[in-house]
């Protein structure tokens, strides 16, 4: 186990399972540039490491992730900056999806704007009731565009258009049924739902997971008849794999499959 806790990003490595805590708690996890550099960092570093099995991306205080560091940005008017600051937001959120491995969100606070984004990046959200969403750039006069990018991929599109040009909040409960988030547990159960989901996800062969996450995001782009050829490959690549001729075997002898991947 590695934890360091004056980092940006607090990292905790136990049994195939990485925890990134944001941790600029008296900033309510505004993602400074530092903070995304840290971030980038630490999903680089998972991206090659075939130990890890799962990620689990939560925030140190009372918020979750409140979006950009507006003072900083204010602090460098200049257009080049800009592009660049939000090349490289754009940069982190497309990285957690390029992951091999699923990424489960822990929201325990409110995510607004870019930390809403980050949230709708990720592979699969638990959050607290008492959490909150919004991506309400829209209120300092800054339509939450690149936000808008992640949101409308989860949510249908005429409730993420009224998130972004109201900039309203919604409670855990609606963003389950809009899709922005799996469940919504009360805070005393956030730990154990997401162990629980932690473990469904490490019972399951490495290989076929990867095999898996690639294709879902990368099919989701196609046309229906590119789409099934694309899958059809992918199937039969990982037909071919052991740890598949082991599963197979395994549920015809009645007997529990031991993964070799």
């Amino acid at each position: 186990m590695q934890s360091d806790h004056h980092a940006l990003v607090n990292r905790v490595d136990h049994n195939g399972i990485t925890t990134l805590e944001l941790n600029r708690p008296q900033q309510f996890n505004a993602l400074s540039e530092e903070l995304l550099s840290a971030l980038q960092q630490q999903l680089d570093d998972i991206a090659t490491d075939q130990s890890i099995r799962c990620v689990v991306l939560a925030a140190a205080g009372k918020a979750f992730c409140a979006g950009h560091d507006l003072k900083q940005m204010r602090s460098k008017p200049e257009l080049a900056y800009y592009q660049q600051l939000f090349a490289q937001c754009a940069h982190v959120m497309q990285s957690i999806q390029a992951l091999p491995i699923p990424v489960i969100a822990r929201v325990h606070g409110i995510a607004t704007a870019a930390g809403c984004q980050l949230v709708a990046s990720c592979d699969l959200v638990i959050a607290s009731t008492e959490a909150k969403f919004a991506v309400s750039g829209i209120n300092v006069g800054l339509f939450c565009s690149s936000p808008a990018v992640a949101l409308s991929r989860n949510v249908g599109t005429k409730n993420a258009f009224d998130m972004l040009i109201t900039g309203r909040f919604i409670d855990a409960q609606t963003a389950v049924q809009w899709g922005l988030i799996n469940e919504a547990v009360t805070p005393e159960q956030l730990n154990e739902a997401v162990a629980q989901k932690v473990a469904a996800i490490i019972s399951k062969s490495p290989a076929s997971i990867r095999y898996g996450k690639a294709m879902f995001y990368k099919q989701q782009k196609m046309e229906l008849s590119q789409a099934y050829e694309y899958a059809a490959e992918v199937m039969a690549q990982n037909m071919m794999e052991e740890d598949a001729a082991e599963g197979v075997d395994a549920f015809i002898e009645k007997r529990p499959a031991v993964w070799k991947s």
